[in-house]
C-alpha cells in the first residue's frame, strides 16, 4: 500500500490542465438541486426514519473555525463523523477522526435552504472544500469520498451521482475547479497524515474525535494532557 506520504507527493504533482481536460470532459452544471446537501432516502419518502442516511460531509477545524466567525457555535457547525462511533447508555460513545458538517432533525445539511424547489447554501463563499468540489473528487486512496456512488471516471478525477453531470461547463470554470480539486486533494491527505501523527489515545467514555490538531470533545475542545492516555508508540 502506498505511503500518505507518497499520495501528497502525487498529489502535489497533479496537472490541473489535466484534471479541467476530465472535468471538461465529464462535463457539469450545478442545478441547485439540493441533492448534495440532503440527506439520503432510498425510497424517497422521510417517513421511516431509519431509511434515511444523513447528510456526510468532512470539513476540517479550520473550516470549522471559519464558518464560526459568522457568529454560530461549534456543535451549530459541525458533529463527529459518525463512522466508528456507537449508542451507548449516554448517548453517542466511541471514536472518530474526522468532523462532518451538522445536519438538521431531517439529516439535512444545517446550512441548506430551499424555496419553491430550488436549493441555496446560507454559507455559500465560506463552504468547506469538499462542497466546493462536488461532484468530483481525485481517485488517491487517502483521499475522502464524498457521498453519491462513482459513475464516470476520467483518469485521476472522479464524478459521483449529481444530475448536474453531463452538461456543458466553460473552460475557465472547469479550470478554477480543476484547481480546487487539488488544494483539496492536498488538504485531505495533509490532514491524513496529521491526524496519525498526532494520535495519542485517550481514556474516555465519552466521544473523541481525533483531528489534526489532536483529540477533541464533542463540542470541540481539546482533550487536557492529563486526560490522555499513556502513549505506548514505538
Amino acid at each position: 500500500m502506498e505511503s500518505l506520504e507518497a499520495e501528497l507527493a502525487r498529489a502535489r504533482e497533479l496537472d490541473v490542465d489535466v484534471l479541467a481536460d476530465a472535468i471538461e470532459s465529464i462535463g457539469f452544471e450545478c442545478t441547485r438541486c439540493g441533492g448534495c446537501c440532503t440527506a439520503e432516502v432510498p425510497d424517497g419518502e422521510r417517513t421511516d426514519p431509519e431509511s434515511v442516511e444523513p447528510h456526510t460531509a468532512t470539513v476540517f477545524p479550520d473550516e470549522i473555525r471559519r464558518l464560526q466567525a459568522g457568529a454560530y457555535d461549534f456543535r451549530d457547525v459541525a458533529r463527529p463523523m459518525p463512522y466508528g462511533l456507537t449508542d451507548g447508555e449516554d448517548g453517542l460513545e466511541g471514536e472518530t477522526f474526522e468532523w462532518a458538517l451538522q445536519t438538521d432533525d431531517c439529516g439535512d445539511c444545517t446550512f441548506y435552504r430551499e424555496e419553491n424547489g430550488t436549493g441555496t447554501c446560507t454559507v455559500h463563499e465560506d463552504r468547506p472544500l469538499i462542497c466546493q468540489t462536488y461532484p468530483f473528487s481525485v481517485a488517491l486512496g487517502g483521499t475522502n469520498q464524498p457521498m453519491g456512488d462513482v459513475v464516470d471516471s476520467r483518469g485521476p478525477v472522479q464524478a459521483h451521482e449529481c444530475e448536474g453531470l453531463g452538461r456543458d461547463i466553460p473552460r475557465a470554470d472547469a479550470e478554477a475547479l480543476a484547481e480546487t480539486l487539488k488544494e483539496r486533494a492536498i488538504r485531505e491527505l495533509e490532514e491524513a497524515i496529521a491526524v496519525r501523527d498526532r494520535y495519542v489515545p485517550v481514556d474516555s467514555d465519552d466521544v473523541v474525535v481525533y483531528d489534526s490538531e489532536g483529540p477533541k470533545r464533542i463540542d470541540g475542545t481539546a482533550y487536557e494532557p492529563g486526560d490522555r492516555a499513556t502513549d505506548t508508540r514505538q
